[in-house]
């Protein structure tokens, strides 16, 4: 069977990969938020010393970092608990964040960890409680060491997302599978998903380049 090029349209695109693209950039938009904040949250409970609050971070953080990204599990045992179906959107949602929260939180406890001791030392100088040293002085120095960490888990994550097929998410992915069993082209549909995701993340890697060469620079 001959290569068909005409495949790759405009036509298709409006038809078929345009929702599934901006399901994929949502869904990578909102696990980064929310993952981040969980997993600052997390990162501060495993640095706080009580073991109340590091002892659950760390039981958190190591299961789901020991367990494969396996979206059925929520998408079948969220509508058992609840007595009720999410859907699939909403369950990958929930299943994205609770996952990469974990990996935002050692890249956060990394970073908060290279901020030199002094810096907490000068703040409570200065006359700042803890959590105003975090809020004013840590977290915004580890953030901006953390950037191009941070933004490598997301071009990854971006990967993940493909995942949500799997449970019936009307994905990017799933634009091209949609479209390829509709105009009979399978292996053109896929080679263009391939592109598609190598293009988007080519370019985000680039991007993450820049950002550690302008921090390195600033150093």
């Amino acid at each position: 069977m001959s290569f068909d090029f005409s495949f790759f349209s405009g036509q298709m695109l409006q038809d078929y990969l345009w929702r599934g693209l901006l399901f994929s950039l949502q869904l990578t938009v909102i696990a980064t938020a929310g993952g981040i904040m969980l997993g600052t949250l997390l990162a501060l409970m495993r640095l706080s010393g009580n073991r109340l609050l590091s002892l659950p971070a760390a039981i958190y953080v190591n299961v789901m970092r020991s367990v494969p990204l396996v979206l059925l599990w929520f998408f079948l045992l969220v509508p058992f608990v609840l007595g009720r179906s999410t859907g699939a959107e909403l369950s990958a949602v929930v299943t994205f964040i609770a996952f990469e929260a974990a990996f935002f939180c050692e890249i956060m406890r990394s970073g908060i960890q290279g901020i030199p001791k002094a810096q907490m030392q000068a703040g409570s100088a200065l006359g700042l409680d803890t959590w105003q040293n975090l809020r004013f002085i840590i977290l915004p120095q580890a953030f901006r060491n953390m950037t191009p960490v941070l933004l490598t888990q997301v071009i990854i994550l971006f990967q993940d997302t493909s995942l949500v097929y799997a449970i019936g998410a009307y994905d990017l992915l799933k634009g091209f599978e949609v479209a390829g069993k509709n105009f009979g082209r399978p292996v053109e549909a896929y080679v263009a998903a391939a592109l598609t995701y190598f293009v988007i993340c080519f370019a985000l890697s680039s991007l993450v380049r820049r950002m550690q060469q302008r921090i390195a620079l600033s150093r």
